[in-house]
């Protein structure tokens, strides 16, 4: 697996600081949050998904804990926009240039608005994608809305 992908390129440029984990992707997971989750002994609430999705037509990047559902209305609303839904995975995957499962919100190869869940804020530390599948980052979330100059609204 490499240790280098476009999402470690975009950090160390940023000048974060962060570790990487590895662990055993399992692409028939029914939900791949919950899976990294729990191959890397960690609560779900700390491994962060990364989500892509449109308001009002335009990509966006939604970044909440692998246990929680987003509430299209409240991505919306802290957009300033008036209808969201999900992206997808075939777009997700050309605006990204990730493959779906492993998506970071760092390093895509369009950028697009990110939205950090409030809840994330409660971890001393999380983990997100690290732009491939079985690839985890883990950093502080202020690291994370920080490098990502993400805005951080309720979003479950």
């Amino acid at each position: 697996m490499a240790r280098t992908t476009p999402a470690t390129l975009a950090l160390d440029k940023a000048g974060f600081a962060y570790a990487l984990h590895s662990y055993d992707y399992d692409p028939d997971a029914p939900r791949v949050g919950l899976q990294a989750a729990e191959s890397l002994g960690v609560p779900a609430e700390r491994v962060l998904k990364t989500l892509m999705a449109q308001v009002d037509g335009k990509a966006v990047c939604a970044v909440l804990a692998s246990d929680r559902e987003v509430a299209m209305k409240k991505l919306a609303a802290a957009m300033g926009g008036k209808s969201a839904q999900m992206m997808k995975p075939a777009d997700a995957e050309r605006i990204t240039g990730y493959r779906v499962g492993g998506v970071s919100p760092f390093g895509q190869k369009r950028r697009s608005p990110v939205v950090v869940d409030r809840a994330a804020l409660a971890h001393a530390r999380v983990f997100v994608n690290g732009g491939q599948r079985g690839l985890q980052m883990e950093l502080s979330p202020a690291d994370l809305v920080a490098a990502l100059e993400a805005r951080v609204a309720e979003l479950a």
